[in-house]
């Protein structure tokens, strides 16, 4: 489902992302993960085409998000680390100026409308002003949108954030079901490792703009001379240096 064949993204002298290559399948929820700054973003950035790559080839089910830009959009959804909205709009609103995006018909797009507004907990809300919602509602109505055209690839960036613990939970149902059900792929980034244990057929942890380690769980235990009972923050701090990324806390004048 993405093919990412020797990916590079400089931002003036400095590069984001450096040679990058990775293969996801369809019908995989595959994790994304990486301290701050590791290249998480840029690469996600450029998968959905809102970023040009420095060098290299990304394609979504087959198509060429730089070449084929207009196609790829159409089968990829998007759900960014922070909800960008139109906060002058209400939830309905904003819903059917997504679906004339993707060219849905208005008989198609009040439909799917009516059921995602009713999953993420929102029919109540329809009617109002994005601007009356709180942070967790507006990553609500991101999702809605990012669904509204079934999309085959759903790229995910910090799901999590600003949701209550019911939210988080219908939304790691949801990717599962995507995944199971309907064959659809997640690229799914997060900082919450439990979730990506929870959830993820396999992994990929980027450092400083590569990829030190890839693969199931078991994979990565192998990779890193783990007995075979680590988890994934304990994986995930050895391969990155985490013990020494920041200050020792007993060391930090209070």
């Amino acid at each position: 489902m993405i093919q990412i064949e020797q990916f590079s993204k400089r931002y003036g002298s400095f590069w984001a992302v450096k040679d990058l290559d990775l293969h996801v399948k369809r019908g995989e929820v595959f994790g994304f993960l990486g301290p701050n700054g590791a290249g998480k973003t840029t690469t996600m950035k450029v998968m959905v085409g809102l970023v040009r790559p420095t060098a290299g080839r990304i394609r979504v089910g087959g198509l060429d998000v730089v070449r084929d830009p207009i196609r790829a959009k159409q089968i990829v959804g998007y759900i960014p680390d922070r909800p960008y909205l139109y906060e002058k709009l209400t939830a309905e609103e904003f819903l059917a100026f997504t679906a004339g995006i993707y060219g849905l018909d208005y008989k198609q797009q009040t439909k799917r409308a009516d059921e995602l507004l009713h999953m993420f907990g929102l029919e109540d809300w329809r009617a109002e002003l994005v601007e009356s919602y709180s942070h967790g509602m507006k990553q609500r109505l991101t999702m809605a949108a990012a669904l509204l055209h079934r999309p085959e690839l759903l790229v995910v960036d910090e799901p999590m954030v600003g949701l209550d613990p019911q939210g988080a939970e219908l939304v790691k149902g949801l990717f599962r079901r995507i995944s199971t059900e309907l064959g659809g792929t997640v690229f799914l980034s997060t900082h919450t490792l439990e979730v990506a244990e929870e959830l993820c057929d396999r992994v990929a942890i980027l450092y400083k703009g590569a990829i030190v380690a890839q693969g199931t769980m078991d994979e990565l235990r192998a990779q890193v001379g783990d007995d075979g009972s680590g988890h994934l923050h304990e994986l995930f701090m050895r391969l990155t240096g985490g013990d020494d990324a920041y200050p020792r806390i007993e060391d930090v004048k209070l």
